[in-house]
């Protein structure tokens, strides 16, 4: 396994005991590659924090892997985040991903909670406070759906490094060209931690749309031709989902990009075909650990 290439990979809690079956499935599948960690995700409005807790929780007790919980600002006080952080601390988890977090659903536009956190930079410099954290902030290629112009969203980013951010990951894209114009422009404004892209391998075009028209990413016209017909054809669409998604990595790559983190969607399949490619080799002792 090439030392260069470092992946990291996002799981969400799953809602129903058939997609936790899911979820623990794809958990050992990707675990052998020895990611830097898996994060879980929190919920659009905060909603789901209890199955998140949990999933982390037995990632942590259960595996070798490195859970990394997202904690966000939404729907809750200063001093409730603060005390899942340190619970976090105490059981020994040191990763987090700190996102400001979404609007709760029925609601267009975000407020910060009364008592709670204004946004991801305050909630990184607390966490800070806490423990030595390894904490993860969000960037946007294609500037965040709220800011009122680029430099300011490349602003807010540096704000969140100042305050403690160890890295960057952006949100998901599909021109790589995205990516490197903007990662040529956070070198140029001194940002010093790893920007990493994060990459969506698509399990699902219909889906990726609505995803992408909530978080202002563009798909570009040539991939929506690339999918055309195939809504009933899953097997073509798996072998053109991993195509696209490797072409993608492999130009990252030759621009000297080594780490990569994974929106799998808690599925496995798409993720390590992609990793396999960029040379990733089961890690012989998880892999015999993720057999027990």
């Amino acid at each position: 396994m090439p030392d260069s290439i470092q992946v990291s990979f996002e799981f969400f809690p799953p809602a129903t005991a058939k997609m936790e079956t899911t979820l623990w499935e794809s958990v050992q599948r990707l675990a052998p590659l020895a990611p830097r960690f898996v994060s879980v995700t929190y919920g659009a409005d905060g909603s789901t924090r209890d199955r998140t807790h949990r999933i982390v929780s037995r990632i942590q007790a259960e595996t070798e892997l490195k859970g990394a919980p997202h904690l966000t600002c939404v729907g809750a006080s200063r001093d409730e985040i603060l005390e899942v952080a340190q619970g976090y601390w105490d059981q020994g988890i040191r990763q987090i991903v700190a996102l400001r977090g979404d609007p709760p659903k029925g609601t267009d536009r975000y407020q910060p909670h009364p008592q709670g956190f204004p946004y991801a930079v305050d909630l990184i410099a607390a966490l800070r406070r806490i423990g030595d954290f390894d904490i993860s902030a969000a960037a946007y290629p294609e500037v965040h759906p709220e800011a009122p112009d680029p430099d300011f969203d490349l602003e807010n980013l540096k704000r969140k490094i100042d305050a403690g951010a160890n890295r960057a990951i952006t949100q998901f894209f599909f021109d790589p060209d995205l990516f490197l114009r903007f990662r040529d422009r956070c070198v140029s404004q001194g940002v010093s931690v790893p920007v990493v892209p994060g990459i969506l391998p698509i399990t699902n075009f219909p889906q990726l749309t609505r995803f992408a028209a909530a978080c202002g990413a563009t798909i570009p016209q040539r991939l929506a031709e690339r999918f055309a017909g195939l809504e009933d054809d899953i097997q073509t669409r798996k072998l053109i989902a991993a195509s696209v998604a490797i072409e993608q990595v492999n130009r990252l790559r030759a621009e000297g990009i080594t780490e990569f983190h994974f929106y799998t969607l808690n599925r496995a399949e798409l993720t390590y075909a992609i990793c396999h490619d960029l040379g990733l080799r089961p890690s012989s002792h998880l892999k015999a650990a993720s057999k027990a």
